[in-house]
């Protein structure tokens, strides 16, 4: 069993003392509405964006998780002053230049910090930081950012994953080219930095991104906060000029990839659910995943302020789908296609092996925990419909393990979940959510 790493769970986190969670399937079918927590993707780029720029700004809707809780400690131990109020924050921005000049930084398991703060850090003109990160994360390489900031003129020291060693000495800018392959987030990493270098920066993929729409995550709230990101439709090409970033108030969306789960739980269960602080205008890809659960069967309603999702009795299978641009969601439509009345081959998501977990290699070996057939392969599975039987499952300390395999008990008695608390990395009230729409938990702490 994998073991978890408690120093990466925060103060927000909750279920640190509880060892495993027991699911009962639905009594009855849910009809219900709920809110979302707020985006994971969209509050650690607000924040670090936020405290980059000049002057003030508050943030509402931030997701309350692990990943969150360790970005503002970082920033706080930066010398910026930053206040929470539940889901709101007031940050004072720094204009580039880090309050504390030397401190050794602790991230958590943050990947997109990890690979936001290195540049932001390195920008400064004066400053020498020591950044760790969790166990996992520091087996996560990092080489890849790197090298491009390098090129833009950072000083940094590491062997290629964490810790590093940073000193501000400014960026110098111009031309860097990057690989799109291994991680968007790589690419939004150098976007984040490139307005504080000296000169314009041109950022050229030679390849492909892998998730095309993070990026434009990126570059929507760097437009956002003031700056101008000239790019072409591909985004092989995105020039910054030289720039500052300004105080912004923002509210921050839902975040679609928790939605989904929900959506998920409707679709395995001939439930009701409406989210109703989402809709459709969104660059999170994972929307997109309501698109699959109607082409299962599943009814969709696509509303100016909500998406609602209703069940069927039987979950069509019978495709074989790329997952490249919601690669997030690979292991939750693994969890519904054991009850699918075909097999479902999803594809095209290599890159999710060095995730928190090698998530094609965890979901592979769980559902052949339950007794389902599966076809394990280098950049995806195939997965066959069948009957699970009961079994104690692995979360890898990987909060999309934990989230998707769940799903599984809300069908099938006897399904237990190890290391629950994982989820507090993106959604800490994931099982409270389930509770309060009437799935019984049982919370186990021996």
């Amino acid at each position: 069993m994998h073991t978890p790493d408690s120093r990466a769970r925060s103060d927000w986190s909750s279920l640190n003392d509880v060892k495993t969670v027991t699911l009962s399937p639905l009594q009855k079918t849910i009809h219900t509405d709920v809110r979302i927590p707020g985006s994971k993707s969209f509050t650690n780029r607000a924040l670090i964006i936020a405290a980059m720029a000049e002057g003030p700004s508050t943030l509402s809707g931030i997701l309350r998780s692990d990943d969150s809780f360790w970005c503002i400690d970082t920033l706080n131990k930066l010398g910026i002053e930053t206040k929470v109020d539940g889901d709101t924050i007031k940050i004072n921005g720094c204009n580039g230049n880090w309050p504390t000049k030397e401190a050794d930084l602790y991230i958590g398991a943050a990947g997109t910090t990890a690979r936001f703060l290195p540049g932001a850090l390195a920008a400064s003109h004066e400053g020498e930081w020591l950044v760790e990160a969790s166990e996992r994360m520091s087996q996560r390489p990092v080489e890849l950012l790197l090298e491009g900031l390098r090129t833009l003129g950072a000083s940094i020291e590491s062997a290629g994953y964490y810790p590093l060693k940073i000193k501000g000495h400014g960026l110098k800018g111009g031309p860097v080219t990057i690989s799109g392959k291994q991680s968007s987030q790589f690419i939004s990493g150098l976007l984040i930095a490139s307005p504080y270098a000296e000169q314009e920066v041109t950022v050229t993929i030679p390849d492909y991104i892998v998730q095309h729409a993070y990026v434009k995550i990126t570059i929507d709230l760097m437009e956002r906060f003031g700056v101008k990101v000239e790019s072409n439709d591909e985004l092989t090409t995105m020039v910054i000029p030289p720039s500052v970033y300004k105080g912004q108030e923002l509210e921050l969306e839902a975040d679609a990839s928790t939605a989904s789960y929900f959506f998920a739980l409707a679709a395995l269960t001939n439930s009701r659910i409406k989210v109703t602080n989402l809709n459709m205008n969104t660059n999170q890809p994972d929307i997109y995943m309501v698109d699959i659960y109607e082409k299962m069967g599943c009814t969709v309603t696509r509303g100016d302020s909500f998406i609602e999702v209703i069940g069927t009795d039987q979950l069509k299978g019978g495709f074989d789908i790329s997952m490249k641009e919601m690669s997030d969601q690979t292991l939750t439509l693994a969890a519904l296609a054991p009850f699918a009345s075909g097999p479902i081959t999803l594809r095209d998501v290599e890159h999710i092996r060095h995730h928190e977990s090698d998530r094609i290699s965890a979901i592979c070996k769980e559902l052949t925990k339950l007794g389902i057939k599966v076809e394990e392969f280098a950049d995806g599975l195939t997965v066959y419909p069948g009957t699970p039987s009961p079994a104690v499952l692995d979360s890898y300390d990987d909060h999309r393990v934990a989230m998707s395999l769940a799903l599984i008990g809300l069908k099938v008695p006897g399904i237990t979940v190890n290391d629950p608390g994982c989820v507090s990395k993106t959604c800490p009230t994931y099982f409270e959510l389930l509770e309060s729409m009437g799935v019984t938990v049982q919370y186990n702490k021996e």
